[in-house]
């Protein structure tokens, strides 16, 4: 008999937050699309927020006099922050819910963005990016538990119907920081703190829907008799861990470095080249909306294996484009890879279920934490070889994605029961 992961329900978990499976139309009659839209929209806020600190690098570079190897470490500090702590928040809340941390991290943010306005040291600027950090660190895990909460068993719709709203905030920073914060200066970014109260507002609404929804999660648990064996999983866990890491050391290379790359290469101006990281991080967001609603249909495995392996030409292509052909090809490589993580995580949820958080926390956790490595990684490597180099060598991260061969397709043969 195989013997299922340790990582599976138990009794004192806390439910799973999908409902049983049922045929499509009675699953969408129940997804709760107010909530989805509000935590996509709160997404969005959050991310534009921590969108601004890469956005703003060139102002930050001048103004402080620092090179690529201290802009790496002023992401890594913000990455560690946000990835250390999100599958610890994710351990606690499966097990004790706290629907009202997500105001409460986003606070956290708030003050993170505000000291960033006023910081007039490095250190001052590392403990800025600490505190955005923080405040991710709970938002992400917390509202990935409440989307599936809300998703009425549409789980990857749900997953990039949030997503996207991230996206979207991702890509608006930096057109954001092109037209107010750069001619302005550093004190201009507090001016997106109303952006952080008025998602503390929302949030606060959403935290009170998902105090009236743990009763209800709470009376069902997953059956784990057909779990996969623990080899399998954690096998597996490893496969999806490489797949974060190719996805997110070279997404690193576009969201921290693009701007430099093409003032270096294209002699383009900093605002001029942050209207084409945003065009870029437009694609990313189209893409993460695409990718769940794809996974749902023709499974999840399919849409992994596409996303990542299949921009490899693209990214191949990208050192030796002239201008035009560069902002084509990061189109396009915005629009495949980004439909990757609602896959992945989605999978890796049915993969452990019932651990929702510790999941959502974990993969957020490690997708944060490989970003900020690979923006200090690449940072020092810009410093000895040069910019364009690093764009060479980063081309070759998505041939990682042949691992998606030995992903293990998963059906969904588990079904929520009551509890007795």
């Amino acid at each position: 008999m195989n013997t299922p992961s340790p990582l599976a329900a138990t009794s004192a978990d806390v439910a799973p937050l999908a409902s049983p499976p049922d045929d499509a139309g009675t699953a969408a009659a129940r997804t709760a699309f107010p909530i989805l839209l509000m935590l996509s929209t709160c997404h969005l806020l959050n991310d534009m927020i921590q969108s601004l600190l890469p956005a703003i690098y060139p102002l930050l570079k001048d103004s402080f006099r620092l090179d690529f190897g201290q802009i790496g470490l002023i992401t890594l500090t913000f990455q560690v922050t946000a990835s250390l702590l999100q599958p610890f928040v994710g351990v606690y809340t499966d097990r004790r819910p706290m629907p009202y941390s997500l105001p409460i991290g986003m606070g956290c943010t708030l003050s993170g963005l505000l000291l960033l306005s006023q910081a007039t040291t490095f250190p001052m600027l590392l403990l800025a990016a600490a505190l955005v950090g923080s405040g991710s660190s709970v938002f992400h895990p917390e509202s990935s538990r409440v989307a599936r909460m809300a998703s009425g068993g549409q789980h990857g719709l749900a997953q990039s119907l949030f997503q996207v709203g991230g996206n979207v905030g991702s890509a608006l920073g930096p057109l954001l920081a092109a037209f107010v914060v750069m001619p302005r200066g550093q004190g201009s970014v507090g001016w997106f703190a109303i952006a952080a109260l008025v998602a503390i507002v929302l949030l606060t609404r959403i935290g009170g829907w998902y105090r009236t929804q743990i009763p209800a999660h709470r009376a069902v648990r997953v059956s784990a008799g057909s779990a996969l064996p623990r080899r399998t999983v954690v096998v597996t866990m490893a496969i999806l861990g490489a797949l974060i890491f190719s996805k997110y050391f070279y997404l690193a290379s576009l969201s921290s470095y693009f701007t430099f790359y093409l003032m270096q290469k294209f002699a383009l101006s900093a605002q001029s080249a942050q209207l084409h990281l945003f065009v870029f991080l437009g694609a990313v967001a189209v893409g993460t909306l695409v990718g769940g609603p794809v996974g749902d249909r023709i499974g999840r495995k399919y849409v992994i294996w596409g996303s990542i392996l299949g921009v490899l030409p693209f990214t191949l292509l990208l050192p030796h484009a002239n201008l035009f052909w560069t902002t084509a090809l990061t189109i396009v490589i915005g629009l495949v890879l980004a439909s990757a993580f609602s896959a992945i995580l989605v999978y890796a949820q049915e993969l452990v279920p019932g651990r929702t958080g510790v999941i959502a926390g974990l993969f957020f956790g490690f997708a944060f934490g490989m970003g900020g490595l690979g923006a200090a990684v690449l940072g020092e490597l810009a410093d000895h070889i040069g910019i364009e180099a690093v764009y060479g060598i980063c081309a070759f991260l998505p041939a990682i994605g042949l691992l998606a061969w030995f992903l293990p397709s998963l059906e969904p043969s588990h079904r929520a029961v009551p509890a007795r």
